[in-house]
């Protein structure tokens, strides 16, 4: 099973609530994680992009560092773990981030991807005036794979001429080239989401629905991915999201859990939501379907709670799931998280007993 870290680029990470860990984010806060994570064999850390939080109590991601410029920083530090940034395509042009893309992908060597959102939440883009109008919600995707063909062509062959309804290249050049076909990733939940997946995408992450402790709660988006890709003819792989909260009892994880339940942000949430409600095309299986019907949670993806024990034996059966390839993670505390999961639990994982030949190696 591939391990990856979902860093705190935003403010309390993934907890929308007042009584969980409260930080700012900082580039020294996510090279400590990523550090700790390339210590313990992390297969890679990704950073998303945010533009506008939620507000609340919490000031829920109302804090954001800017993720290439954030992973810029981290690949020159780091030696093995792969790394990747997020692109807001209504903010960028393609063949700037694949400019920018092919840049970090010298700093590190060839350890660098791209993920690719196509931006559910209006105030992100309206407050600085580059919304196009909500039939972006309709025909995101249909912008989004020009986005990337451009981007492909570019570091394939390091010109692009495409001619779409979105962008127009008038022999577009690149150089020098990366060093690989830079990898891409999208979060794709939607009928339209994972078939852009599986054309583009290396990986695609595929969220559970929120039930606890359940190891086999994305098991349904994982499937729906597996069977775009075989009509595609892809390989994309599946990521699952996962929350971990661990002690050293179940019954001290959970006590966390109950703490920051206590402390939800129902505003943040209640802005979050009305934020989705304007994408009238939504279906329900969408981010923004997804975010309306959530329970008011401080967390509403896959959730493993537990202890240590616990944790290590619920990754192993997610790692059974049929078409599966990992996890990317996020913790309460995510210094904490990261130094617990690889003293703790991942030696108790029998999916990752492969690592230490592989640290080894790469020594």
């Amino acid at each position: 099973m591939e391990i990856g870290v979902f860093i705190p680029i935003g403010n309390n990470g993934w907890l929308i609530s007042s009584t969980s860990p409260q930080y700012t984010p900082s580039f020294d806060l996510n090279r400590e994680v990523v550090l700790r994570a390339e210590k313990y064999g992390f297969d890679f850390a990704l950073s998303m992009i945010k533009l506008r939080g939620f507000g609340g109590k919490s000031r829920y991601w109302d804090d954001n560092l800017e993720s290439f410029t954030l992973m810029a920083g981290l690949a020159s530090i780091t030696s093995r773990i792969e790394l990747y940034a997020t692109v807001a395509v209504l903010t960028m042009p393609p063949p700037l981030t694949a400019r920018m893309a092919m840049t970090i992908d010298s700093i590190s060597h060839g350890r660098f991807g791209v993920n690719l959102v196509t931006g559910w939440q209006k105030a992100e883009y309206d407050q600085m005036g580059i919304w196009p109008g909500d039939d972006h919600f309709k025909h995101r995707y249909d912008l989004l794979d020009e986005y990337a063909t451009v981007m492909e062509e570019l570091w394939s062959k390091g010109q692009s001429d495409l001619k779409g309804s979105y962008y127009t290249m008038n022999d577009c050049r690149l150089g020098p080239l990366p060093s690989r076909q830079i990898p891409l990733i999208c979060a794709g939940t939607s009928d339209a989401g994972m078939k852009f997946a599986a054309r583009h995408c290396a990986y695609n992450f595929c969220s559970g629905n929120g039930e606890m402790n359940n190891p086999r709660d994305c098991a349904d988006a994982v499937a729906r991915l597996k069977a775009c890709t075989t009509e595609a003819g892809t390989g994309t792989k599946a990521l699952a999201l996962t929350l971990i909260i661990a002690d050293e009892t179940d019954e001290a994880a959970m006590a966390k859990w109950e703490h920051y339940k206590a402390g939800t942000d129902l505003d943040a949430l209640a802005w979050s939501r009305a934020q989705a409600g304007a994408d009238k095309h939504a279906a329900d299986n969408s981010t923004a379907g997804r975010i309306r019907r959530r329970e008011p949670l401080p967390n509403s993806g896959s959730r493993l709670v537990g202890s240590y024990a616990t944790v290590a034996r619920l990754l192993d059966e997610m790692a059974e799931i049929e078409g599966l390839a990992g996890v990317m993670l996020t913790f309460d505390d995510f210094v904490i998280g990261v130094e617990q999961f690889g003293q703790r639990i991942q030696p108790l994982m029998k999916s990752r007993a492969t690592l230490a030949d592989k640290l080894a190696k790469a020594a």
